[in-house]
């Protein structure tokens, strides 16, 4: 009889790409071991699962040179999880990445050798240099264009690198992860942060270019990124290009810094159990880091060594997609009604905006298509909840290489397309753009509430239509086969989506 995990029927759900062969990554890190399945090997990737293990494997390596044998038994027994979990979801690949604690350890073979034997594949023990390499690959790949220095903080080492045109250099690992800087100074965050400043006097972060963006990535920086907007009180609780004024950063790390214990500073029962006592030791770095550095902001990455690894295997042509855009074209395919018709609405809207002389810079074009193939995506939805379930989809999701002004721009658009321009449901989000995007989203959003009236979500209608403005008056133009589209429901929506336009009447129009 076949075991569950033996079947031999495929067990791909039709709500996953077609074809798409998973590839996973195994991170064995100073702090957790970690497991991420992703859909397929793509610029934008999808996690399909996610799991890892407070091993704390780097506990006790910088005094005693030895991953400690209660450590290790603990990871190899979530390792023979993880093996059973890649075989399972049929995993085409599994690249296993060991980092710091492992490569500075005595035992480090004998560890490695058991768990070649569990993956079945190689382990590759990555050096500090590619480890500070991979970071910033990471942080290219969710934040393209980024400029300026990354880090990368771990549980047994910190690396930093420069990023300019989307490439790396004077990569660099200091013996700074949170688990070692616990150790090393005695459970005192204090203490911590003076090991921090003595080290980072050895670095060039002095001599890099002031008033740049740090870039930072790790476990334990998430976790303080995630208090911050818990404290603050942020509408948006996503920790991917979160933005942050390093004088802001700087007073709230040193707050956390001269806390009483551990425990004591403010928001700490918001924290993981797991990352609660860590958190003062990653602020120690930080602020250091942003002192040292001269920082105009920090923006937060949740893509790191991992993504970087997978990116960096990617050839220049599939590194030079834009991961927004296909990512949205992968839930275009996944959940509208019609991905044609998602094309079609991009022309629609793009040539209203021609007509009408309306301006559109780079950026507001690249989230206009998003927002067009995003459009549908909330029909399977009962229609009282289309709107609010498809925001969540947008602001919340997994999409990479869009800032938090975007995802508030692509919410609001999406929310006024199912519950009109009075829609409330993305409000929360509006503050985190200027009040010209928030602007431009009642347009966009105004301009797809005249379009789906007349298409059912299908495609062919909207290249036969297009708009007219002359004169104050916007007019829609019907062939003369579909003069029956121009019922009192659409005249209603355009005389809507006139206002919102700046135009004092609308008329459709039959040629």
């Amino acid at each position: 009889m076949n075991q569950f995990w033996g079947v031999d029927a495929d067990p791909t759900a039709q709500g996953r790409i077609k074809g798409a062969r998973p590839v996973a990554v195994l991170d064995i890190g100073s702090n957790s071991v970690r497991l991420v399945v992703y859909e397929r090997h793509a610029r934008a990737l999808t996690p399909l699962y996610n799991e890892k293990s407070a091993c704390a494997l780097g506990r006790g390596v910088g005094q005693t040179g030895r991953l400690a044998d209660a450590n290790v038994a603990q990871a190899l027994d979530a390792i023979k999880r993880f093996a059973l979990v890649a075989r399972m979801m049929r995993v085409g690949k599994v690249h296993v990445l060991a980092t710091s604690a492992v490569r500075e350890a005595a035992n480090r073979q004998e560890f490695v050798d058991a768990v070649e034997a569990l993956m079945e594949t190689n382990v590759n023990v990555l050096s500090g240099e590619q480890e500070a390499h991979f970071a910033a690959l990471g942080a290219v790949a969710g934040i393209p264009g980024f400029i300026g220095v990354v880090g990368d903080l771990g549980g047994g080492s910190l690396e930093l690198s420069s990023i300019r045109n989307g490439s790396d250099t004077d990569g660099v690992s200091f013996e700074l992860g949170v688990i070692r800087l616990q150790d090393d100074s005695k459970g005192a965050p204090s203490r911590a942060a003076v090991i921090v400043q003595e080290q980072l006097a050895k670095s060039r972060l002095a001599e890099v270019e002031k008033g740049l963006s740090f870039a930072a990535i790790g476990g334990t920086w998430r976790s303080l990124a995630k208090l911050h907007q818990i404290v603050r009180g942020y509408p948006l609780r996503m920790v991917q290009h979160y933005v942050v004024p390093a004088a802001e950063m700087i007073a709230f790390c040193e707050a956390i810094v001269g806390a009483n214990s551990l425990k004591g500073y403010e928001g700490s029962e918001n924290v993981s159990s797991s990352r609660r006592e860590l958190v003062p030791f990653g602020a120690a770095v930080m602020l250091e880091v942003l002192k040292a550095g001269q920082f105009a902001d920090v923006v937060f990455s949740a893509l790191g060594v991992r993504e970087g690894y997978l990116y960096g295997l990617l050839d220049k042509r599939e590194q030079a997609i834009d991961p927004l855009i296909q990512g949205a074209e992968e839930l275009s395919v996944l959940r509208s009604r019609s991905p044609a018709h998602a094309n079609d609405l991009i022309e629609f809207t793009g040539q209203f905006l021609s007509v009408s002389g309306t301006a559109e810079s780079a950026e507001e074009s690249r989230l206009r298509r998003v927002a067009c193939l995003l459009s549908d995506i909330g029909w399977r939805a009962h229609p009282d909840y289309r709107g609010p379930q498809s925001v969540d989809a947008v602001a919340y999701g997994s999409l990479s290489g869009v800032d938090h002004p975007g995802r508030a721009f692509l919410a609001q658009v999406i929310a006024m397309r199912y519950d009109g321009l009075k829609s409330k449901t993305a409000a929360p989000l509006s503050g985190l753009g200027s009040p010209e995007l928030t602007a431009r989203a009642r347009l966009i959003g105004a301009l797809f509430r005249v379009a789906y009236p007349m298409t059912a979500a299908m495609p062919g209608i909207l290249p036969r239509i297009r708009f007219d403005a002359q004169n104050d008056v916007l007019s829609l133009v019907l062939p003369r086969d579909l003069t029956f589209l121009g019922g009192e429901h659409l005249r209603g929506r355009l005389d809507q989506f006139a206002t919102v336009a700046g135009f004092k009447n609308s008329a459709v129009r039959v040629e």
